[in-house]
């Protein structure tokens, strides 16, 4: 029996057709044990605070604490965590911003997103502007009435999470 071709015009592969569903905590957690037993991995998914340097900072400053709560880019980092990484990405706070890491070695992988003034700015992974009009350089930055609109930052965070911002390598 031939396989049915699943090749679209030009050679491209047909669409994925469906909707996504959104898991609940308790299958999330579930499927997190999964993986974290089958990989019998004992990385922690925080900096335990005795192994922090001692200028190192874990808490957003104040003004930009109050623009991450205010546009919800937390909630929906953690929605994606939840739903994507089943859990296994690792939030890190700076002083300037948040970071969510995921993957190990060489395939380490985030979405970085800090404040600059009132702006909340995406860290990107092209370096020639896009033909967005809030890219600038390796940047989106998203002025107030921007970062309000919540589906505006879920389709900026789904970007982020296709085309993810890999760790350079200092070596």
């Amino acid at each position: 029996m031939q396989r049915p071709n699943h090749q679209g015009p030009r050679g491209k592969k047909d669409p994925i057709v469906g909707q996504g569903r959104s898991l609940k905590d308790d299958e999330a957690a579930a499927i997190h044990e999964m993986i974290v037993d089958a990989q019998g991995s004992s990385r922690q998914l925080r900096i335990p605070q005795q192994d922090l340097h001692h200028d190192a900072t874990t808490t957003m400053a104040p003004d930009v604490a109050r623009i991450v709560d205010a546009s919800r880019i937390r909630s929906l980092l953690q929605f994606f965590n939840r739903d994507f990484l089943y859990g296994l990405g690792r939030f890190d706070e700076y002083d300037r911003g948040l970071l969510l890491k995921w993957g190990d070695g060489y395939s380490r992988k985030h979405i970085w997103i800090t404040v600059e003034g009132e702006n909340l700015v995406f860290e990107v992974s092209h370096d020639r502007p896009c033909d967005k009009p809030y890219c600038a350089e390796s940047k989106h930055s998203y002025p107030p009435d921007l970062w309000r609109q919540i589906t505006l930052m879920n389709a900026e965070l789904a970007e982020q999470f296709k085309r993810p911002v890999y760790e350079r390598s200092d070596d």
